[in-house]
């Protein structure tokens, strides 16, 4: 079949923080030689929302990142989760020390590249090592999209070319407000954390199946899906808009998240041990003999 839906998602390889092995270097950045990195969580959820598509709707997908080469990690683990057919690794040293602004800009312009006309781009709703949600919205900027922020569901009339989604918001002091909108493809969407795609249907939980066992296979090869493209072979004429000097945000002061102080001790009990187990069980009805339930 001809995917008559072409998606993307951009991601990102972010520090792996739940490995506690983050370190800095003297001037307070990241030190990211010596810190395991992994795909973001986020970034996870819009590799996901982009699987749905191509379950759904048999889309072509594509995922790309910014980085070092490293980074074809994050795309591989993507393409693990998505079943991607195109894997776009956007890497110069000339890229170095973009914000977010330089950064979409460079996403931008590989988006452009990418093999047919991309009808909707995914993106996280935040990268945990920088925490500022402005990436997706300016890359839908740069490229000319209309842009639809924290998504937790959609679906696309194919016929009509239009996107019909729900979006959390908070309005008037209430924070799980759903808003359902309409908007024409081309679409930029940054998916919320919260999205779990639903199959319904016979047919699309058999393409689950079906791609899921595919993805394993991909993600195994990777590398045949994947491109590499340095600053000229990406087209970016002008380098003031990449890099360093395309990134207007000035970083004062980076601090240390300090590590949490574990406030439990476990015991560990004997099973065998009829007496220990009967300690156990007072315990436990002292417990739930404290507890008010209202």
């Amino acid at each position: 079949m001809n995917p008559t839906l072409n998606v993307a998602a951009i991601v990102k390889l972010e520090p792996d923080f739940s490995e506690g092995s983050v370190t800095y270097n003297p001037d307070g950045t990241l030190n990211r030689a010596e810190t395991k990195s992994t795909l973001g969580p986020h970034s996870a959820v819009a590799a996901n929302a982009a699987f749905y598509a191509k379950v759904k709707y048999g889309a072509r997908v594509a995922i790309s990142t910014m980085g070092p080469p490293i980074a074809d990690l994050a795309l591989q683990q993507a393409q693990l989760i998505s079943n991607a057919d195109e894997l776009h690794l956007y890497s110069d040293r000339i890229f170095a020390g973009a914000d977010t602004l330089a950064t979409a800009e460079a996403l931008k312009t590989g988006i452009a590249k990418m093999e047919g006309k991309i009808d909707v781009v995914f993106s996280g709703h935040r990268a945990s090592d920088g925490e500022t949600g402005q990436t997706g919205p300016q890359t839908a900027w740069k490229l000319g999209f209309p842009f639809l922020g924290d998504v937790i569901d959609y679906d696309i009339n194919l016929e009509t070319r239009m996107v019909r989604a729900k979006r959390l918001i908070t309005l008037q002091g209430f924070y799980d407000i759903v808003e359902e909108v309409e908007v024409p493809l081309p679409v930029f969407i940054t998916i919320h954390p919260s999205y779990r795609p639903l199959f319904k249907t016979v047919s699309e939980r058999l393409a689950f199946e079906k791609y899921q066992k595919e993805a394993k296979v991909r993600a195994a090869n990777y590398k045949q899906y994947l491109k590499i493209f340095n600053a000229e072979q990406l087209g970016i004429v002008d380098l003031s808009l990449v890099g360093l000097p395309g990134s207007p945000t000035i970083v004062y002061k980076v601090e240390r998240i300090p590590k949490g102080k574990a406030n439990r001790n476990a015991e560990i009990i004997d099973g065998s041990n009829s007496e220990a187990i009967r300690k156990v069980i007072i315990k436990m009805q002292e417990a739930m003999s404290r507890m008010v339930i209202r």
